[in-house]
């Protein structure tokens, strides 16, 4: 505890001699105007430098609200990108001067005073403002993540082995869609585009992991067509996500209209021809063999997210197939719930977490603010014999932006829809 103590204590003074390392390189930017100079500037420069960087601290060691945490690890993050660059500049500029300096003095020189010293090496003007523009180029990109992004769709495939699958289902075919969010969408065609790629995968079976709407059930006026396109050989079977049960819209007239919209959007799912599993299961049966596919509501670890979710009705009646495969919205579940008291579910899949629509993703790597929040946040994850994999949404919330993708150095949804293909080990 002592340890981790320091290591905060540390971070934070580090973080703000950073930041008041940088003030003087951005005063000198807008040395000739009134505001830059003013003292009422500097302080409010390092009210809001103590104030991110404590958030920012609290927001990864202490359980905040997630929507605050994720608010200052977002804004921690992309302002850090400006000021790395910024950072460079302001070092070159420091080099400059202390060449400078060394010029000037040498021993047999009288000693100038350092009143002077700084009146005859200003930091440049030029420079400064040149860093400010530089780094304003990662923020241009984020945005213009923002408007292309939103539909970028995406394939990702992964193999997902699984010991105990019966021979009949070896080679399925998986897809999974996540996060629809159609209360965000602004451009159907585009939505249509995605659904096409998802089905040109030709998936024997397809999972939604909830999240349908954003707050109502008609959102999904003007959507339910094309996601009736959402068809395959085995079925489609879909769940609640947080979103979908109403709780975060404050304006109902009563309780009974609450209730109203959530059967709306069961008979959503049914108009869809998707199969919603309300805690409960379906036995998938190929060839005279059968796995079970569970359908768990929503259970997220944090108290924001509602707690609908019972495993044991799930689980019922599955007790003697050799695979179980649960579909349960918020990730945070499997490491809370699923680990340590159901050994008997072979994989999870999962969304929710959208990987906080920013981030960085490579071949071998990966990294986005969330990751601060939820462990398990973006494609597939293994503990012992259990999987999860976590899918990062076709849709977008708050703000439609995308992950970037670091071979081809731009902003774009991923992971959209995904495919997975279940192939028994052979032993």
């Amino acid at each position: 505890m002592q340890s981790q103590l320091f290591t905060i204590i540390l971070l934070g003074l580090g973080l703000i001699l950073f930041d008041q390392y940088l003030f003087g390189g951005f005063v000198a930017a807008f040395k000739k105007t009134r505001w830059a100079n003013h003292p009422l500037f500097k302080i409010a420069y390092t009210l809001f430098s103590l104030v991110l960087i404590t958030g920012t601290i609290c927001s990864i060691y202490l359980n905040l609200p997630v929507g605050v945490r994720a608010g200052f690890l977002m804004l921690f993050f992309v302002l850090m990108v400006v000021k790395v660059t910024f950072f460079f500049f302001v070092v070159a500029d420091d080099i400059r001067r202390i060449s400078i300096h060394s010029k000037k003095v040498s021993p047999q020189k009288k000693a100038v005073p350092a009143t002077a010293k700084a009146d005859n090496m200003p930091r440049s003007e030029f420079l400064m403002r040149a860093g400010l523009i530089a780094g304003a180029v990662p923020l241009a990109s984020i945005g213009i993540g923002i408007v292309a992004g939103a539909y970028d769709y995406r394939i990702r495939k992964q193999n997902l082995y699984l010991p105990n699958l019966p021979k009949a289902f070896d080679g399925m075919t998986v897809g999974q869609i996540s996060d629809v969010h159609s209360g965000s969408f602004y451009n159907k065609k585009a939505v249509v585009g995605g659904i096409d790629m998802l089905l040109g995968q030709k998936p024997d079976v397809i999972f939604f992991t909830g999240d349908l709407v954003n707050e109502r059930s008609e959102e999904m006026n003007g959507y339910q067509d094309v996601f009736s396109k959402v068809k395959a050989p085995l079925g489609v079977y879909s769940i609640f996500g947080n979103h979908d049960y109403g709780d975060y819209y404050k304006k109902w007239p009563s309780p009974a209209h609450k209730a109203k919209n959530l059967q709306d959007l069961v008979v959503t799912h049914k108009n869809m021809g998707w199969d919603l599993l309300r805690n409960e299961n379906r036995r998938l049966k190929v060839n005279g063999e059968e796995i079970a596919i569970l359908g768990c509501e929503n259970w997220g670890e944090l108290t924001r997210f509602p707690k609908y979710g019972k495993m044991e009705p799930t689980l019922k009646g599955t007790e003697e197939l050799p695979v179980r495969l649960l579909l349960s919205h918020d990730p945070s579940h499997w490491q809370t719930e699923i680990l340590p008291h159901y050994p008997q579910i072979d994989a999870m899949f999962s969304g929710h977490t959208h990987g906080m629509q920013f981030g960085v993703r490579a071949e071998h790597f990966q990294w986005s603010p969330v990751e601060y929040v939820y462990k398990e946040w973006a494609g597939l994850y293994h503990e012992k014999h259990q999987q999860l994999y976590v899918n990062v949404g076709y849709g977008f919330l708050g703000f439609p932006g995308g992950l970037e993708y670091c071979r081809r150095l731009r902003y774009l949804r991923y992971g959209l829809p995904m495919t997975l293909y279940c192939k028994k080990v052979n032993h």
